[in-house]
């Protein structure tokens, strides 16, 4: 089930196509003219009517229909050079930071399709993710070393859950030392004290003028 493609502006869309169409060449060991009849054959809408104008203009100037020359067409019109440059920039600049090792490594392929000869082999892929990790992940990583780019990010993944789990704790047990450091505790009111009443009965708790009122109301 090879992709179609509709052309715009999107270029992740079209290196996503690209790739994909390399893919299945690779799988299928199609020859150089096969390759682009059978990409070619996949384009729809504004692609298509693009293709129509440059296989014109190979007939009329007779330039051969292999993958290298319509690998360079289709990068001028869907993946121009600026963009390119742009890419490769994000890509050398990009750092975990406040990402999650997730949303890094997803970050991480996506602009790698962009800079292709930065990841070329497992061992560049792996030395490059792993510059861009934050410092407490790397070091942690530099004490098990890995052969594959899977192994390494799983490890990240799991000295990212270590990590947080541990800041949850002592998070959590700071949270009960504060609250049972700040709480107050409530003194009971004091007793009454008793007195010697009216007639030697003892009162508690009456003013001088309650137990005039009740003796005079006696």
């Amino acid at each position: 089930a090879p992709p179609k493609f509709y052309g715009g502006t999107d270029t992740e869309l079209a290196k996503n196509w690209f790739n994909r169409m390399c893919d299945i060449f690779t799988t299928l060991n199609y020859t150089e003219d096969r390759r682009v009849a059978f990409a070619t054959f996949q384009f729809e809408g504004a692609a298509r009517s693009w293709w129509s104008v440059v296989r014109n203009k190979w007939e009329r100037d007779q330039t051969p229909w292999n993958w290298e020359n319509f690998k360079r067409e289709f990068d001028e019109k869907f993946l121009p050079s600026m963009v390119q440059e742009k890419r490769e920039e994000e890509f050398i600049k990009l750092k975990q930071g406040t990402l999650s090792v997730t949303d890094y490594e997803a970050q991480f392929t996506k602009l790698a399709k962009f800079v292709p000869e930065f990841v070329a082999t497992d061992q560049r892929r792996i030395r490059r993710f792993v510059q861009g990790l934050n410092v407490e992940i790397k070091a942690a990583l530099a004490a098990v070393p890995s052969n594959t780019f899977t192994e390494v990010l799983e490890k990240a993944l799991r000295i990212e859950s270590s990590r947080l789990q541990v800041r949850a704790f002592h998070a959590k047990k700071r949270n009960l030392s504060s609250v049972s450091g700040s709480g107050t505790v409530e003194l009971s009111a004091p007793a009454p004290k008793a007195g010697r009443g009216i007639g030697g009965i003892r009162t508690a708790g009456l003013t001088k003028g309650s137990v005039s009122r009740g003796a005079s109301s006696g």
